[in-house]
């Protein structure tokens, strides 16, 4: 099957950066991409993107560019949704993607033909026009992104009134004068809270555990571009860094919210100090997590009950392959177990891109993802015994990409790593095959 292309699904960040790395190693490949064209999430237009009009990078631009395209000087620190559209589109346009990718295009299947360690694959796609297609591949990347799935919770009761996940949000005028809560203080939750304090009528934000609040500038610098090159035991920098923050943004804890269970960097830090000034001008309250609903009315668990006319569920997203039978992907418990979150055990021909979370990661992470999946595509297909290795790597136990951190064990973090940790494993595993 070396002869037949490989199918790529996606062309957000992640997709690009491995269609990228396909067409650098030589590889034929045949892209799928739903929208009209580039960018995923980030190109607002398209109808599964979950950012909204005010969203911005919560790292700054150096810390997150892919490393051979840099972005112009003119880009702000921190972009925003349509800058990062704009870029996007520059980067397929400078390494000329775009040809690669059928658009309009959505995959509905994926599987293979047989039970060898790299089948050839059948993908199935809908096209534009509602007409279906399907084509026989010699293997397969997932790069349809993490952050499209809205992960909705269950509350006890039934409210009255509109009850939506931060997805369907995309300009704060749909608060005007409503009562609002918001429930999740994650970033996108402290965004939209900010963003409804100028048009609702009330805004309180309802969170079940404490947070540590990152301004976007320390010392008059992205705060993610200071301390990178001082390499420190894990307890020290949660120490350190701990200590910094509460020199800019005091204790959130006097703000209402609960202390952290956990040390810093054992969930994702928020970067948004404005939410703090707003709570600290009588802007937005806090409040404790739901117990029910009742009618237009919400009791906490504290005891308090307060009217809204508007929930807004910040809550996250799930990782969803809706078009590929999860044993496929070693599916255990909240998400995949792969090797280097790329690679299943079972099949060689078979990788994922992008399903990856760490504070500072950026787009180069991704890359180097896709450099090694080309990499090891390539060596596969040519038969080079480079590539059994890392067959041997992905079948065995697997790294520790932790960094000495001990993660929350949330549904988010079920694929979390640490930065530095998991870009130099997959650095190490690309330098063996090349």
């Amino acid at each position: 099957m070396n002869d037949l292309p490989i199918a790529l699904i996606g062309a957000g960040p992640s997709g690009l950066a491995a269609a990228r790395n396909l067409q650098k190693a030589g590889l034929a490949f045949q892209g799928f991409e739903a929208h009209a064209d580039v960018g995923g999430l980030w190109d607002i237009a398209n109808p599964r993107s979950t950012v909204y009009h005010s969203a911005h990078l919560i790292s700054s631009k150096r810390t997150t560019e892919f490393a051979e395209f840099p972005m112009g000087d003119e880009v702000a620190d921190y972009p925003s949704h349509r800058e990062l559209r704009d870029y996007f589109a520059a980067f397929a346009d400078r390494f000329d993607l775009r040809r690669h990718f059928r658009f309009g295009a959505r995959v509905q299947k994926v599987e293979p033909l047989d039970d060898s360690a790299a089948p050839p694959w059948r993908v199935t796609w809908t096209e534009a026009d509602g007409s279906t297609h399907d084509e026989v591949f010699g293997g397969v990347v997932i790069a349809n992104g993490t952050l499209a799935e809205p992960s909705m919770p269950k509350f006890d009761g039934h409210f009255d009134g509109e009850l939506l996940h931060t997805a369907a949000y995309k300009h704060p005028q749909m608060f005007t004068d409503k009562r609002v809560l918001v429930v999740g203080a994650g970033n996108s939750g402290c965004d939209i809270a900010v963003d409804a304090v100028h048009y609702a009528r009330s805004v309180d934000i309802s969170v079940r555990r404490g947070y540590y609040f990152v301004p976007k500038y320390l010392f008059g610098k992205p705060a993610d571009t200071l301390g990178g090159k001082l390499k420190m035991p894990p307890w020290l920098k949660q120490k350190i860094d701990a200590t910094v923050l509460q020199w800019f943004t005091g204790d959130p804890v006097r703000f209402g919210f609960p202390r952290p269970e956990y040390r810093m960097y054992e969930s994702h830090p928020v970067v948004n100090s404005l939410i703090l000034h707003h709570i600290g001008h009588g802007d937005i309250a806090v409040r404790p997590d739901i117990a029910r609903f009742e009618g237009r009315t919400v009791h906490f668990k504290d005891g308090s009950a307060r009217d809204y006319d508007l929930v807004l569920c910040a809550t996250g997203y799930k990782l969803h392959y809706p078009f590929l039978d999860p044993a496929l992907l070693n599916w255990n418990g909240m998400a995949p177990r792969l090797y280097l979150n790329i690679f299943p055990p079972r099949h060689d021909n078979l990788a994922v891109m992008g399903m990856i979370e760490a504070s500072g990661i950026g787009w180069q992470g991704r890359y180097e993802q896709g450099e090694l999946v080309a990499r090891f595509f390539k060596a596969r297909a040519e038969g080079s015994p480079k590539a059994e290795a890392l067959r041997q790597a992905k079948a065995g136990p697997p790294p520790d990409l932790s960094g000495g951190y001990r993660y929350l064990k949330l549904e988010r973090m079920a694929y979390y790593v640490h930065k530095d940790t998991y870009r130099e494993a997959v650095r190490r595993a690309a330098a063996a095959l090349a």
